[in-house]
Parts: C-alpha cells; sequence; structure tokens
C-alpha cells in the first residue's frame, strides 16, 4: 500500500505547487533589504538598497495592491493559480509588507545611522540641532522652504484637501483665539531636498574643492513642523503628524474607446495621482482624533494603514548616496568596448558597420559600454548609404543620445525613420509622451503600438544600400535603449546583419506599425505569434533527449517566472530527469526541491551591485546547443499580452562565451547568491565574506584586465 501511494502521480494542477506572485515579490524585497544589512557592501551603497526597498514598496502597493483591490471590490473571487481569493491574497500582503517595513525602519535606526554617525555623516533629528544649526537650518526655511508652502484648511467652507500620490503630508491640529480647532494640511515640498543639508558643503565639496568628512542633515518635514508657527500666526498649534499617502496607480486603458491613444495616456497619468488609496502611512504617535479624521476623509480602508516610527519615505534616503565621499561607495570601473568593435580598416564608412559584417558582436552591458549602440545609431543617423532606422522606444528616459540621434536622421539628414513608442511603459508615460511629440514633429513615422497589446520588445533596423544591394543592420537586446539604466543595470545586446534576422525584422515592424499578420518567422521568436508555442516545444525536446538517453539540461535567466503551464513543463522536465538551472531575479512561483517533482530543479537568485536583467535561455539539445536572448520574461503578460522577441545566438564562440563565461559563473560563485528553498524562502550559499568576488565583481575584474 506505501508503494502504491510513493508511485501515485502527482497532480501538476494543484495550487500547493505553486507560489503565490505578491509574496514572491516581497521576498524579493527581503532579498534587497538583506544587501542594506550586509556589511561587506559600501555603507553608501547599504543606504542604496535599503531606499530601493522603499521605493520598489511604493510601486508593489501602487500597482500590484492597486490591482489586487479592484478585484476585491469588483466581487472577483477566482483564485490565483496558489489558490488564493484577491481578499485572502491582501491579507497575506499585510502581514508580510508590515514586517518588512518595520524591519526596514530597524535597519535604517539601530544598523545604518549608527555606522554612518562613525563616518561623519549625521541625519539628526530637529531636537538635537545646536542652538548654531537651528539659526542655519530656520534661516533656509525662511530663504527657501516658506515661500513654497501652501497650508490648506479643512472646514465647512474648505473641502478636504486633495493628496496626491506619494505624497508627504503634514496634519495639523490649530486652535485660534475663539477656542475652536481646526485642521490643515501642509504638504511637504517634493521639489525640495527630503534631507535639509545643514552646512552648504554637506553632501557636495567646500568652495576651495576639498570634500569635507563631516556631513549633517535633517529631514525637511521635522524643519516644518518645528516652524509651523510662520504658516498660522495667531493660532495655537496642538499637534503636527506627517503622513504618507500611496494610491492606486494600475492604469487601465480603453483604447477601443480613445481615438487618440496619446491624449489617453496623458488623461491616466493625470488621473493616477488621485487613485484610490492603496497604503496610509502614519506616525505611531498620531492620536485617534487625527487618524480618525483621515481615515473618514481619504476613504482609507483600516487594513491599509501602517503605523511605523522613521521615515515615511526611505527612498529619499537615496539623497545620501549622492555625498562626495567615493571611499563609501562601490569603486567605478571603465566599461570595454569588445575587441571586435576595434579592430577595424580606416575607411569612408563607419567602422561599426564594417565590424557587425565581420561577424555577430554581443555586448554585456554594464562591463561592456553602450556606447557603441549609441555610435550604431549616429552613424545611422549620418551615413548616406543608410535608407531607413527603424525601431522601438519603451524605457529611453531623458536626455536619450539614442533618441537624438532619430532626430537627427530625420531632420540634418532627411531619413526615413519609423519609431513605435510605448506610451504604456509603466511611470516613464510621460518622458514617452514627451519624446513622441518631439519626433512627430521633426517627420518621423510615429505609432504608438497594437491594440490590447503593450510592446516591450528592443530591437532596432538599420536598411543601408551597398552597391546595388541593401543589406539589413540589426540591434536586438535584452534591456531598453537608455544609456543611464545602461551603466546600472545588467543586459545583453547583439548587433547582426544576419539576412533572416534582418528580414524578420522587417517582417516584425510591418506587424507593429501596418496591418501585416504573419504566423511565423524565420528564426526569432515573437510574442504573441509564436514565442510560446516555440518555447514549449523546445522544453519538450529537451524532455525527448532525456528520456532518449542523450541527456538533458535547461539553464535559463530571467526576471521572473510566473507562467503556470511554464512551470508545470519545467515539472514535467525535472520529473522526467531533465537537470534544470534557473537564475531568477525576482519572483519565482515555482517550488524547487520537492521529492518527485522538482528535485532536479535549483533556483539562484543573484542581487548585487546592477540590477539582473537579461533574459537568457540555453537548451542543450544533445550538444547542439540553443541560446536564446531577449526581453521576454515568463510570466503570462510577456508571452500573451506584449509584443516580445527572443532572438538566436548562433555562433558557436558566442555560445560558448555565454553559457560558459556568462551563465556559468552564477552557478559556480556563491557569494551573493541565494537559493530558493521549496517554500519560497531563500538562504545564502555562503557567509558574506569581505574578500570573497561576487559574481558581479568577477565581471568586473574580467574587464580590467582587458588590454587597453
Amino acid at each position: 500500500m506505501s508503494d502504491a501511494v510513493a508511485q501515485a502521480p502527482i497532480d501538476l494542477d494543484s495550487p500547493s505547487l505553486y507560489l503565490n506572485r505578491e509574496l514572491s515579490l516581497l521576498e524579493f524585497q527581503w532579498r534587497v533589504l538583506d544587501e542594506a544589512q550586509d556589511e561587506t557592501n559600501p555603507l553608501l551603497e547599504r543606504i542604496k538598497f535599503l531606499a530601493i526597498v522603499g521605493s520598489n514598496l511604493e510601486e508593489f502597493f501602487m500597482v500590484r495592491v492597486g490591482g489586487l483591490r479592484m478585484q476585491r471590490d469588483a466581487g472577483v473571487t477566482e483564485l490565483s493559480p496558489d489558490g488564493l481569493t484577491p481578499a485572502r491574497q491582501l491579507a497575506e500582503i499585510r502581514k508580510v509588507a508590515l514586517q518588512l517595513m518595520e524591519k526596514s525602519e530597524n535597519v535604517w535606526y539601530h544598523l545604518l545611522q549608527p555606522k554612518l554617525r562613525e563616518e561623519g555623516i549625521f541625519v539628526l533629528d530637529y531636537s538635537e540641532l545646536s542652538p548654531k544649526q537651528r539659526e542655519n537650518v530656520n534661516g533656509y526655511f525662511d530663504e527657501v522652504i516658506y515661500p513654497v508652502l501652501t497650508p490648506l484648511g479643512f472646514d465647512p467652507g474648505h473641502p478636504f484637501p486633495h493628496i496626491s500620490n506619494l505624497s508627504l503630508n503634514l496634519a495639523v491640529i490649530l486652535r485660534g483665539k475663539d477656542g475652536v480647532k481646526r485642521f490643515a494640511r501642509v504638504k511637504v515640498p517634493p521639489s525640495l531636498p527630503q534631507l535639509v543639508p545643514i552646512k552648504r558643503s554637506s553632501g557636495g565639496s567646500r568652495r576651495d574643492g576639498t570634500v569635507p568628512r563631516r556631513h549633517y542633515f535633517v529631514l525637511l518635514s521635522q524643519v516644518i513642523m518645528a516652524n509651523l508657527a510662520a504658516l498660522f500666526p495667531g493660532m495655537e498649534i496642538l499637534e503636527a503628524h506627517r503622513f504618507h499617502v500611496t494610491r492606486n496607480s494600475d492604469m487601465d486603458i480603453q483604447e477601443l474607446e480613445a481615438p487618440d491613444l496619446l491624449d489617453e495616456i496623458e488623461e491616466s497619468v493625470r488621473k493616477r495621482r488621485f487613485g484610490a488609496v492603496t497604503r496610509l502611512m502614519i506616525h505611531r504617535a498620531m492620536t485617534p482624533e487625527v487618524k480618525k479624521l483621515l481615515v473618514e476623509n481619504l476613504k482609507v480602508d483600516p487594513n491599509d494603514i501602517y503605523a511605523l516610527d522613521g521615515p515615511l519615505s526611505l527612498s529619499s534616503l537615496m539623497e545620501l548616496t549622492r555625498i562626495d565621499r567615493y571611499d563609501l561607495k562601490d569603486k567605478p570601473f571603465l566599461a570595454a568596448v569588445p575587441g571586435a568593435l576595434r579592430a577595424v580598416e580606416p575607411g569612408d564608412e563607419p567602422d561599426i558597420f564594417q565590424s557587425i559584417r565581420r561577424g555577430n558582436i554581443l555586448l554585456h552591458h554594464p562591463y561592456d559600454s553602450f556606447n557603441p549602440v549609441v555610435e550604431f545609431m549616429r552613424a545611422a543617423a549620418r551615413d548616406p548609404n543608410v535608407l531607413a532606422i527603424k525601431q522601438t522606444l519603451y524605457r529611453v528616459g531623458k536626455n536619450s543620445p539614442v533618441v537624438n540621434a532619430l532626430l537627427e536622421a530625420a531632420r540634418e539628414y532627411g531619413k526615413q525613420v519609423a519609431v513605435l513608442v510605448e506610451l504604456k511603459a509603466r511611470f516613464d508615460e510621460e518622458s514617452n509622451i514627451n519624446w513622441a511629440r518631439a519626433l512627430e514633429q521633426e517627420g518621423v513615422h510615429v505609432t504608438y503600438g497594437l491594440l490590447g497589446l503593450k510592446t516591450h520588445s528592443k530591437i532596432a533596423l538599420v536598411v543601408r544600400k551597398e552597391g546595388d544591394h541593401i543589406r539589413r543592420y540589426v540591434h536586438l537586446a535584452t534591456g531598453n535603449y537608455n544609456h543611464v539604466t545602461a551603466n546600472l543595470y545588467e543586459d545583453i545586446g547583439m548587433f547582426t546583419c544576419d539576412e533572416e534576422i534582418g528580414a524578420d525584422a522587417s517582417d516584425l515592424f510591418n506587424y507593429l506599425t501596418g496591418y501585416s499578420y504573419r504566423d511565423s518567422y524565420r528564426k526569432l521568436l515573437v510574442a504573441p505569434v509564436n514565442l510560446r508555442q516555440r518555447f514549449e516545444q523546445l522544453i519538450r525536446q529537451e524532455i525527448e533527449h532525456q528520456r532518449s538517453g542523450n541527456g538533458g539540461y535547461l539553464l535559463f535567466k530571467m526576471n521572473a517566472l510566473v507562467d503556470k503551464p511554464m512551470i508545470r513543463l519545467l515539472y514535467e522536465a525535472s520529473q522526467a530527469g531533465v537537470k534544470v538551472d534557473l537564475i531568477v531575479r525576482g519572483i519565482c512561483c515555482l517550488r524547487p526541491g520537492i521529492p518527485g517533482l522538482s528535485d532536479n530543479i535549483r533556483v539562484i537568485s543573484v542581487v548585487g551591485r546592477f540590477l539582473e536583467h537579461s533574459r537568457i535561455y540555453y537548451f542543450q539539445n544533445a550538444g547542439k546547443e540553443i541560446v536564446l536572448m531577449g526581453s521576454a520574461d515568463l510570466m503570462p503578460r510577456n508571452l500573451n499580452q506584449r509584443v516580445e522577441v527572443l532572438f538566436p545566438v548562433e555562433d558557436p564562440g558566442i555560445i560558448r562565451n555565454v553559457r560558459k563565461d556568462i551563465l556559468q559563473p552564477y552557478l559556480e560563485n556563491p557569494n551573493k547568491a541565494r537559493q530558493m528553498n521549496p517554500d519560497g524562502s531563500y538562504r545564502r550559499l555562503t557567509p558574506p565574506e569581505q574578500d570573497a568576488m561576487s559574481v558581479q565583481e568577477m565581471f568586473i575584474a574580467r574587464r580590467r584586465s582587458l588590454p587597453e
């Protein structure tokens, strides 16, 4: 009987086999917070990680909690893959999120602040200031802060003021000469530094150019609280309490009813500022009377209130990382330029095109410079033989050299330029709207993507006349065309002039800008067209290799693994004996290490100096290795609701480089790596060691050893 039970098939649809997406995302925040506690990290880098936790939680409550609340309020009872209703998920989220916020507060007060003081960096309470320091700070209030403030009263003649998203505010209780209590709200201006420098040199350099060793700051909100009398002359200040509001920002764009998507996006961005409150953070000292007033007027669910003692906006601590104390930061390094881009013959045409014709070129950012991508676009803009440039833009940021090259191509050289600008790139909508308008003004053909689909692919196509023929040059990437994040995110890009990839790129842009619809591509895997189907075929092919005695091995690196059919297929692969290594930075809903189910699956997560952002999918394929890279994670939204591209790496030398020199180090270098347990928690593979090199540091050291 026991043998029969042991051999009973596992129900791969059982909710117990899947982890909750939202709780897995919060588990990632614990790993980021762990970096803030890691003494092997330079002190100001630890501050950075703490600020990132604060920023990530803001987005989590704006988007994930906001979306779940909308489902709950609409009466949605559909269960998540792990068997939870929206209401149950919100309850579980509250428990974990509160623990995370309280731990972050504890790390700030009891771990990082004392360390900062040892290094001469003081974030003081207003009560700690000396008379001279108060004089300096109050002078700053009179000169800079006071003119910006706008106190808003609340009484029968004044409606309760609008409290915008992510705003830090003061709730002030006043009493006039008539003895009547009144309420006023004062918004802490986000346009000013949230950490007020007490000395002019704090955070920067002295007038003589030297860097001070001691820096003094005080919270802007505390400075305002100490000077409230200036805002309410003749009134008695009875109480003042800080509170921070996070609102639902899960945009719902009704494209079918929006003839002008640009205008619709702009309106949605404006509305985002006043969505339903998803988190109200208050100080524990807030009196019940003030709390009740806020709850009633902000229409806050009591379960969305979080009472804390520390700074209510941890993300503002990022300001400390701007201090000129390079001894407390990661050592800078110079990104390399691959030899294939340096060894070119002098001639009349741009070097970049010569280099690409010699063979495909891989760039591993930030260890390899992003400059070749910018130079590729500039060369395309200026080269008289280039006939057309086509590109997708998702997150490009401000002052983008890539977009400036496109503008130059259209304005200065009259090139045919077509650009797909994804207006629904979350929290980059305003920047993308501005770029879209600028491009349109220069005559660039600008489109905004396909109905119901977000375009997340990263691809640039340059069509060049060479003799009597044309040649297509293509850049494909895992990351955005953003010159700033290219120095902060780990990503991979590839230059190629492969004819079939070039033809696929042309077909893809016709699909994006016109009415072309292809159900197959030569080499590219394109979602939602053929990516899921082809990817599943490759996993099943690996299962067959294992069953036929040729061995099966999968090695995937991605940001997130959420898609249930993909997880189920990976379970099947493990059960068939295929060894599966997964390097997943963030969300992972698969449970590794379960006997009879996933005991052949290992999940590793690396959190470090750079955000691990590349997606690389390796299939051993009985020795005929297959490597795919691109923009797609294994999530339902990427496979079903986005235009994504995975591109093949076919050069044997590059495949070997990707497997041996990029992917394997993540598995072999345990420092900074954490392995996932079956219950969704993580454990460090080795204790933090001061002299041990992380995989990211190993990549940096490798680049430093390259010849100039």
